[in-house]
């Protein structure tokens, strides 16, 4: 009788898991190579603030739709490799990236609604998102940073697999 986990199997589990990861990869590299392209996208819009064509007419608050979508796209191409950046990154701390990411949300928000005043009062709605997002990841930093800091690492094992709820994970921070 054989084993399920002989070596055979375990070898081409390993290598369906290395080729979903290759194609995973491929995809994220693709994404992030063609960001320039997208970028410069910009200089496909007229130079004109009247955009006409056979499906639509189109008018814009900018003196033209060149600089309309030079602006548009200097908030978009940051938001998506941030983006791209936040759901591939395995790190500890990578919900600190919503905090860029959510100002050039806001600063696109406000492009797109064509509210004159660009850049200058997305500080106001990012601070809170601040208060909130930059003390608990300092807190996850330090406890993670103390435990690591102990000899006693078999307890520290024991502690990440015991099932909290989330307001008990919120209270053992501020322990």
């Amino acid at each position: 009788m054989t084993k399920p986990n002989n070596k055979l199997t375990t070898h081409l589990n390993r290598r369906v898991k290395d080729s979903k990861s290759l194609v995973v990869g491929g995809v994220i590299v693709i994404l992030i190579a063609i960001s320039p392209i997208l970028f410069y996208s910009y200089k496909s819009f007229p130079n004109t603030q009247v955009w006409e064509t056979s499906f639509f007419t189109s008018k814009t608050g900018f003196p033209d739709w060149y600089a309309y979508a030079w602006y548009l796209t200097g908030k978009i191409i940051p938001l998506y490799l941030l983006l791209l950046w936040f759901f591939t990154c395995k790190h500890w701390w990578h919900w600190i990236i919503l905090v860029p990411i959510a100002m050039y949300s806001f600063q696109l928000w406000g492009l797109i609604n064509e509210n004159g005043g660009y850049d200058e009062v997305e500080l106001l709605y990012l601070f809170p998102l601040m208060m909130i997002l930059v003390p608990f990841v300092y807190l996850i930093r330090a406890k993670l940073f103390n435990q690591v800091r102990k000899t006693d690492l078999q307890s520290f094992e024991e502690e990440l697999t015991t099932k909290r709820s989330i307001w008990q994970q919120i209270k053992d921070l501020f322990r």
